[in-house]
């Protein structure tokens, strides 16, 4: 089995392949101040509830958006498993040919869910990743990653509005079947949800005219669950996108040399 560890701002998103199957899926809060040792005891306690030893595991790679965690986590698994350890870097076999502007500055986190969406949907595709950021991947009709806009996540943005405006109150992202919200927290409830699958139509719309052709859209991330069902337009919900990139960037770097 292979371990695929997906680190972002606010989850870390642990999962197991063995063949092309995904055995096990946990999530964990992404703590910048855990030592390796402490990372390790968490994740030892994962694979005993999913019914996995150490003796499991035959390799690993990891994809993180905080760089301060990526030698901590290496280092908790590489102690733990005793297995080698990937991570996603520049210099990762990747088979995504990058058009931006600088292809260095591309997260790792961008490349796996790219990598990810190229073999599971139709080109073109846009992956809109729903997390801290909200993130729009668009890739052409060949399978090129051409950018994309990003702006403030659904969690970010309930923050600023709790923070800015005195008289609202902080909230919990929940569910709401109207838009025409009755009290403070049903007006936010609807504002954040129509609003955000609004945002989402909106922008696949004028990608789509941008680049001339229909576009497959995929929607992943930690809020997507709850912003997909609000969407006008077809959007497929991925929740494990990412680690499937991983695990495809797992074999093209694992593979023997021909």
């Amino acid at each position: 089995m292979v371990l695929t560890i997906d680190v972002g701002n606010t989850n870390t998103v642990l999962g197991g392949f063995e063949g092309e199957e995904l055995f096990f899926v946990s999530r964990i809060k992404t703590d910048r101040d855990r030592m390796p040792d402490e990372y390790a005891i968490a994740f030892r306690s994962i694979f005993e509830i999913n019914g996995y030893g150490k003796a499991s595991f035959s390799g690993a790679i990891i994809s993180s958006v905080v760089p301060p965690l990526l030698p901590v986590l290496r280092d908790a698994v590489s102690k733990l498993l005793g297995c080698r350890v990937l991570t996603v870097s520049p210099g990762t076999k990747t088979g995504l040919d990058i058009r931006i502007d600088n292809p260095a500055e591309t997260g790792a986190d961008l490349v796996c869910a790219c990598v990810g969406a190229l073999t599971r949907y139709p080109m073109p595709c846009v992956v809109v990743d729903l997390g801290t950021a909200t993130k729009f991947l668009v890739l052409d009709k060949d399978g090129n990653f051409l950018g994309g806009p990003i702006m403030p996540g659904v969690n970010i943005s309930l923050e600023a509005l709790a923070r800015s405006a005195a008289l609202l109150p902080r909230i919990e992202l929940g569910r709401i079947d109207h838009i025409i919200g009755k009290n403070s927290v049903d007006c936010m409830q609807a504002g954040i949800l129509y609003g955000t699958a609004g945002m989402v139509d909106g922008v696949l719309d004028r990608i789509q005219e941008e680049l001339g052709q229909e576009v497959t859209a995929v929607m992943t991330g930690g809020i997507a669950r709850s912003i997909q069902p609000f969407c006008k337009r077809a959007v497929a919900y991925d929740e494990n996108l990412l680690l499937y990139g991983l695990w495809e960037l797992y074999k093209k770097n694992t593979r023997p040399r021909s």
